[in-house]
């Protein structure tokens, strides 16, 4: 009987081993249901190890926002608050938006939660520290370049855009055959390789690794994370050196000074043109001028801020600081960049020095 003992340990980790990472992400919920938290730790930290092995990474990227969510839930359970406050904080960066129900969550995890998106919202736990974005981009995997990159017709007008200078897409137009545009990508990735004689094209393998986090977290309907405008920042210019999300309220809007109105100048001006007693006069203005007639709901409108640091720029870029507007509101658009003279001063900078092979890799 004695000789079963050491046994144990070694069949329960073989049976994780050979567990898929949604059946070890689901036993690691069920884990945390149960009040299991020490357990569920370790299951997380099995399918993190797991998930990070190669060709796992679209899987990886399905899953880290859910890893991450309940490693934090364990650790504020287990006690150890400063550590789940890290990891909520890394979540934020990829689920901002996320509410947790007080009632079917420990005390612990909703104080370590809740000082998270405090953290975040202020920049972090100092001002100017790295998080988020940052700690999330840390820990995510660098995509395999092993036949990752198949150069068809459509090539160009992928997350490569921002790349190429008019000659380049030019000439690359003008490969006719597979083999050609796969020489030409080749030449392509080979004339922005600052180290040459290494066997690694860092350059490469940074762009590729911020173009799969930016599909991973940016997508938006039917379009790729990475040909989205905050993927083409991502890109360009790596993670912010911290970044929140706001609602939008009045006055933030320049496009609508009244505040986010649900109706337009023309219905509010015939309300109050038109016909009839005073009482309905009044009543027809207060129906699309009134209370209730203003958005204000910050599921579906708000203003992320993504905030660089001079540390955190390219050495191209002259400015100790820079922030970038993402609004989304309702009829006008999801995250969209508010493109004012230094935002885009900046990443015209930033293009022309990443066309010319310098300052992407930062990671």
């Amino acid at each position: 009987m004695p000789l079963l003992i050491p046994v144990l340990p070694l069949l329960l980790g073989v049976l994780l081993a050979t567990a898929s990472l949604p059946e070890l992400f689901r036993k690691s919920k069920e884990q945390f249901q149960f009040g299991s938290y020490a357990e569920a730790l370790k299951t997380l930290e099995t399918l993190d190890a797991g998930s990070q092995k190669p060709g796992f990474e679209q899987d990886r990227a399905a899953l880290l926002p859910g890893l991450l969510f309940y490693r934090g839930c364990s650790l504020a359970a287990l006690g150890r608050a400063e550590q789940a406050r890290e990891v909520f904080e890394q979540f934020l960066a990829l689920a901002p938006s996320t509410q947790l129900d007080p009632s079917r969550y420990p005390r612990s995890v909703i104080a370590a939660f809740e000082s998270a998106r405090k953290a975040v919202g202020r920049g972090g736990p100092e001002p100017g520290a790295e998080g988020g974005f940052a700690a999330a981009y840390a820990a995510f995997p660098r995509p395999s370049l092993a036949g990752s990159e198949t150069p068809g017709d459509e090539w160009a007008d992928g997350p490569v855009r921002n790349l190429l200078t008019a000659e380049e897409r030019r000439a690359f137009t003008r490969q006719s055959d597979p083999v050609a545009r796969s020489e030409f990508v080749t030449s392509f990735w080979s004339s922005r390789d600052a180290t040459p004689e290494t066997p690694a094209n860092e350059f490469r393998e940074e762009f590729a690794k911020r173009a799969a986090f930016a599909d991973a977290n940016f997508a938006q309907d039917e379009v790729r994370g990475s040909l989205t405008d905050r993927g083409m920042v991502f890109i360009l210019l790596g993670p912010p050196s911290y970044s929140g999300r706001k609602p939008m309220m009045t006055g933030d809007d320049i496009a609508d000074a009244s505040g986010l109105s649900r109706y337009g100048r023309a219905e509010i001006t015939g309300a109050e043109k038109g016909g009839g007693s005073s009482t309905t006069k009044l009543a027809r203005i207060d129906k699309v001028s009134g209370p209730g007639t203003k958005v204000q709901d910050a599921a579906s409108n708000w203003i992320e801020v993504w905030h660089y640091l001079r540390k955190n720029l390219p050495r191209e870029i002259p400015n100790q600081e820079l922030e970038f507007q993402f609004v989304t509101k309702v009829g006008y658009g999801k995250n969209v960049l508010q493109r004012e003279t230094a935002v885009l001063t900046a990443l015209e900078r930033a293009k022309t020095a990443a066309r010319r092979g310098q300052s992407l890799p930062r990671s």
